[in-house]
């Protein structure tokens, strides 16, 4: 399937088959992706936390409010953002930049001191509002990697955000969770979903061209 095609053959699973597994691989190339989406400052604050131990998935069904593909999958990933931006944060960013591409530059110091002297300011609640935006453009690109390598998710915000947080230790890490994207093969007999009609809106009203 072209790209098109393969954006058409995906949806969000409402009922996957648990005698099926995502593959090693499959699930490398997902998260390789979810590697390279872009991020405001290329900052990436956030993280990945993948869960394939079924008890720990158990114990998240009802924080998930019973959504079954939490453990009829055999994946979920969670998009956790950082609860704050620090210097420390920032600067590791920069360092690790600095070092992979063996260089300095003035433009790179300068950009540096700016968001330095910008969002360490700013309150904790602002910069976590920011830092899960780019957790959500992640989201994304995992949805397309899913999809490419013919693997079914399901994206999910609806959860208990603080008690996944403290089920994983979130906190003690400076993470907050942002959404979790179960992974897995839809179940073809038990999906009422599965073969009913992608439903969006027509282009002409999603879309304003200002020529």
């Amino acid at each position: 399937m072209n790209f098109y095609q393969t954006l058409e053959w995906r949806y969000a699973t409402k009922k996957m088959d648990p005698s099926k597994s995502v593959s090693a691989d499959q699930l490398e190339r997902i998260l390789d992706a979810v590697n390279l989406a872009p991020s405001s400052s290329g900052l990436q604050p956030y993280e990945v936390i993948v869960v394939s131990n079924a008890d720990l998935r158990r114990k998240m069904l009802p924080i998930a409010r019973n959504q079954s593909q939490v453990v009829d999958g055999s994946h979920v990933l969670v998009f956790a953002a950082w609860d704050n931006y620090t210097a420390d944060r920032i600067n590791t960013v920069f360092d690790r930049t600095n070092q992979e591409r063996g260089f300095t530059s003035e433009a790179g110091d300068n950009y540096r001191k700016m968001l330095l002297a910008a969002y360490p300011a700013r309150s904790a609640d602002e910069n976590f509002q920011h830092a899960a935006r780019q957790a959500c453009i992640a989201l994304g690109f995992a949805l397309m990697a899913a999809a490419n390598e013919q693997v079914d998710c399901t994206p999910m915000e609806g959860f208990d955000n603080q008690a996944l947080d403290e089920l994983l230790g979130l906190p003690a890490k400076g993470l907050k969770s942002v959404a979790i994207l179960p992974l897995g093969h839809r179940d073809t007999q038990g999906d009422w979903l599965v073969n009913l009609k992608k439903v969006r809106k027509p282009k002409d009203e999603l879309t304003t061209v200002i020529a």
